[in-house]
């Protein structure tokens, strides 16, 4: 097994609508939100965590691959080869396992697999998101108040406030990806834009079905964007 290459995947994420990954605070402050936006500790700027972006993309190739009804819901891991898979969903689940990894203590030593190939780095906000903030003395997140409506009085219940960043934004991305001699006959780079084509036809972090998250990719390599403009993720 040799490592033949590493390919970088950049470029900028543009918020499209506004975008919550949570921070998961058990603390509620006086005047503050019920789900506050994940921020860098020391600039108090909302990013978007490389494992946020990574899950997303995973689960959304699992569902396409029709694999979720093997594991039951759980991410694919090596087990699901020794079942009696179709060719197709064999294939799926072999570049799943290649680009995301699975759990170390599935490793043995005729691993077929390899290491996990790619990795997703934070995303932090674009110098320009940054000046159009300062110039136009912009906040950088909103806070969206929701509540749920009785169904036959009309009367508004259970209010909560969601933190969420403002659209419009963008955030750089990085995604590098090994290829490994045992890979030659895989096309992880294809792979892995149809899971982020997939995920802009989704929505990113939380409330998706409510409208927040709605992303899209703009790559930095000119035949990248070419290729991704012509990735269909769902073939008919």
């Amino acid at each position: 097994m040799q490592l033949l290459k590493i390919a970088e995947i950049s470029g900028r994420i543009i918020l499209k609508s506004g975008l919550h990954i949570g921070a998961g605070d058990l603390e509620m402050h006086i005047g503050g939100t019920d789900n506050p936006v994940v921020k860098n500790p020391y600039t108090n700027e909302p990013y978007i965590p490389g494992s946020s972006l990574k899950g997303k993309v995973r689960s959304l190739l699992e569902m396409r691959s029709g694999l979720m009804g093997e594991t039951k819901g759980s991410p694919v891991g090596k087990s699901i080869l020794q079942k009696n898979l179709s060719e197709q969903a064999r294939s799926e689940a072999c570049k799943i396992l290649k680009i995301f990894g699975s759990s170390g203590a599935e490793t043995d030593e005729n691993d077929e697999i390899g290491p996990t190939r790619a990795s997703f780095a934070d995303s932090y906000l674009t110098v320009e998101s940054r000046l159009l903030a300062s110039e136009n003395n912009l906040p950088l997140t909103e806070v969206k108040s929701e509540n749920s409506i009785n169904r036959i009085s009309g009367t508004a219940q259970n209010p909560r406030f969601t933190e969420r960043v403002s659209a419009g934004l963008s955030f750089n991305f990085s995604i590098t990806l090994k290829e490994l001699d045992i890979d030659s006959n895989d096309d992880l780079v294809d792979f892995l834009l149809q899971g982020l084509k997939l995920l802009e036809y989704d929505a990113l972090g939380g409330s998706g079905s409510r409208g927040y998250g709605r992303v899209e990719f703009e790559f930095a390599d000119p035949d990248l964007k070419v290729r991704f403009s012509k990735t269909l993720p769902i073939s008919n």
